[in-house]
């Protein structure tokens, strides 16, 4: 029998249904594969801003990713929000026990409110530990700075910082310029050995931009598990973003950042080529 194309998140729980696993579920429908997830926190959140985060235990977790790939299966996996060293290295573990393919790190640090997400040990530990067994790292120009300990302002900046993700570790690595100011947005692929792809689109201005890099994270991971190759896969992804924005951005939901309109073309159920 044919079987569906399946995705799982692993991620938080956004209650406003804007970002993390509610985004990603949303992004995963709407191309046409079939969603699961693995939840690591639990936040009380809405379009101002996050007012509470409550860790799912560790072993829970585990048992969620167990309990999804030795039944149903995954084609791609989506990490986002991972708050602590403990939980990176849970979720270290289940990337090698259950040979996981297909992997895309969103290296989820700060919400869209500032709200940081992310224990100071952890960031070492998503290097050290997750970096070499992932697929493409997608950190926005924050968590880039973050990570390689200085400030980014410039796509000479973006180029360096690339090189250094690459040189801790990371095999590919999409660094996403959209805080740059300018009516152009800046994104860098950047792959071990290779070229770098530089993919550069007019600013879409919206105020509803909350879960953007969840939605951009998803797509690229609903597309690899579709069949495509990197490049293509987040070419299609950014292309499904910037479509998402535009659709929403004349609506309102709730009174800050809103969502995406993850729903403007949504696609059937696809089956699985792989």
């Amino acid at each position: 029998m044919k079987t569906y194309t399946r995705v799982l998140s692993i991620a938080g729980s956004d209650s406003g249904g804007c970002a993390g696993i509610q985004a990603d579920l949303k992004t995963f429908a709407a191309l046409g594969c079939f969603g699961m997830t693995a939840i690591t926190a639990i936040t009380a959140q809405n379009t101002q801003g996050v007012r509470a985060v409550h860790p799912v235990p560790v072993d829970m977790l585990v048992q969620q990713i167990d309990a999804v790939v030795e039944d149903i299966g995954v084609h791609a996996v989506k990490i986002g929000m991972l708050h602590s060293a403990q939980v990176v290295a849970a979720v270290a573990q289940a990337i090698d026990r259950h040979r996981l393919p297909f992997v895309v790190l969103d290296p989820v640090m700060v919400a869209t409110s500032g709200a940081v997400l992310i224990e100071n040990s952890a960031v070492g530990a998503l290097v050290e530990q997750l970096f070499a067994k992932v697929a493409l790292v997608t950190p926005n120009l924050d968590e880039a700075s973050l990570l390689v300990g200085r400030t980014l302002t410039s796509t000479d900046d973006m180029e360096a910082a690339a090189d250094a993700l690459i040189a801790m570790g990371a095999k590919a690595v999409l660094l996403k310029g959209g805080h740059l100011a300018g009516d152009t947005v800046h994104d860098v692929l950047a792959v071990a050995g290779q070229a770098k792809h530089w993919m550069r689109a007019p600013r879409i201005v919206s105020p509803n931009t909350h879960g953007t890099g969840c939605t951009l994270s998803s797509a690229i991971a609903a597309h690899l598990a579709l069949g495509m190759d990197l490049a293509s896969a987040v070419e299609a992804a950014r292309q499904f973003v910037r479509s998402a924005l535009q659709a929403g951005s004349d609506k309102r939901t709730g009174h800050g950042s809103g969502p995406l309109n993850h729903g403007f073309a949504p696609l059937p159920m696809r089956s699985s080529a792989l």
